[in-house]
């Protein structure tokens, strides 16, 4: 290992999360894989045993031939990126947790615990404060997680107009079949065809955005007021989250406003300078007909937001487009950005 980066683990290595933690974190400047954690038939195996590599290209070299560990902690690094399936993920992280590890979780199991930061570092980077409340149940470590994929693309996209008072929200989603993970929907249900239902995603769409758009106040969050109704679907898109969002503010600003609140918005990743952050995290594309997942989900190494077709909602009062890579800047991304914030806030020294 070079001896200047953070040695990090993977738990729930072999799956497309897990995957794409390993494909995100290669060549990274500050981390660098040292273990992989995964269930218990795989444990044992060297990784390219242990698991097919789906995304694009061929397993990188340096995971090859790590021994895939159980999902225990012990020799684990003290940084661990979790990828766990929601139905193990609330033990195996709290011993990771009370065994003095700091998990970085892409879970959904701990997002709206009342002492668990969820962090979008665009937004919500003074979140890391609730951290220290975690030490009174007796962990040595700390967990932090991100979003759902979904939320996201949404709060990125609402976060530049949070300052005009944001008191209601309509999306509807047409979220990519990778967000399913493999093997995801059979062929024939996904082609050709729009799924209008993806099971608890609509209220955690609604719950999370409220978490992070909200403030913390004497240790405590407290939810952002604005009303926030999800539509959820799954369409034959490989990668991207597209999302049609109409919101209504206290007093409706103009669109020139808006347009400059997309332009110059910026957040503490951008102001230190994070590795994996993009230069301009929100993106305001001119054109007609875009933002286009085929087009531009993977602009920016996948880690921006990309907003178009500001306009006039008649029923509320601008309605516009967003879209993001979901597991990207909804997964594996996200959550080495956060790491990345740690870092940056002195909590792994």
């Amino acid at each position: 290992m070079s001896s200047n980066k953070i040695e990090v683990g993977i738990l729930g290595a072999t799956g497309m999360v897990g995957q794409q933690f390993i494909n995100f974190l290669q060549d990274h400047p500050w981390f660098e894989i040292a273990w992989l954690g995964a269930s218990d038939r795989s444990a044992g195996k060297k990784y390219r045993e242990a698991t097919y590599w789906r995304l694009d290209g061929v397993m990188p070299a340096n995971v090859a031939d790590l021994m895939v560990n159980e999902c225990k902690p012990g020799n684990a690094p003290k940084l661990v990126f979790s990828a766990m399936d929601a139905s193990v993920a609330t033990e195996i992280e709290r011993a990771f947790a009370e065994a003095g590890h700091f998990v970085v979780s892409n879970s959904r199991n701990h997002r709206m615990e009342p002492d668990v930061p969820l962090l979008v570092p665009e937004i919500n980077a003074g979140h890391l404060k609730v951290l220290d409340r975690q030490a009174a149940r007796g962990w040595k470590g700390r967990i932090i997680t991100n979003p759902n994929c979904s939320t996201v693309v949404l709060t990125m996209a609402l976060a530049p107009l949070k300052p005009f008072g944001i008191r209601k929200v309509m999306v509807t989603t047409m979220q990519a079949l990778s967000g399913a993970g493999h093997p995801g929907h059979p062929a024939y249900d996904a082609n050709a065809n729009v799924i209008p239902f993806i099971r608890n995603e609509e209220p955690k769409m609604e719950s999370e955005t409220q978490k992070i758009l909200g403030e913390l106040i004497d240790g405590n969050f407290v939810p952002h007021p604005m009303k926030v109704s999800a539509s959820c679907n799954r369409v034959p898109v490989l990668d991207g989250h597209t999302e049609t969002i109409a919101v209504e503010f206290d007093e409706k600003p103009s669109r020139e406003a808006i347009l400059s609140a997309f332009r110059s918005f910026r957040g503490v990743p951008q102001e230190r300078n994070l590795p994996s952050a993009p230069p301009c995290p929100v993106i305001y594309m001119e054109e007609e007909d875009r933002p286009q997942p085929r087009r531009d989900v993977n602009r920016f190494h996948g880690m921006a937001v990309f907003v178009g077709r500001l306009r006039e909602c008649p029923v509320l009062h601008w309605k516009f487009l967003a879209l993001g890579h979901n597991t990207v800047r909804g997964a594996a991304g996200a959550a080495v950005l956060n790491a990345e914030l740690l870092r940056a806030e002195g909590w792994l020294d």
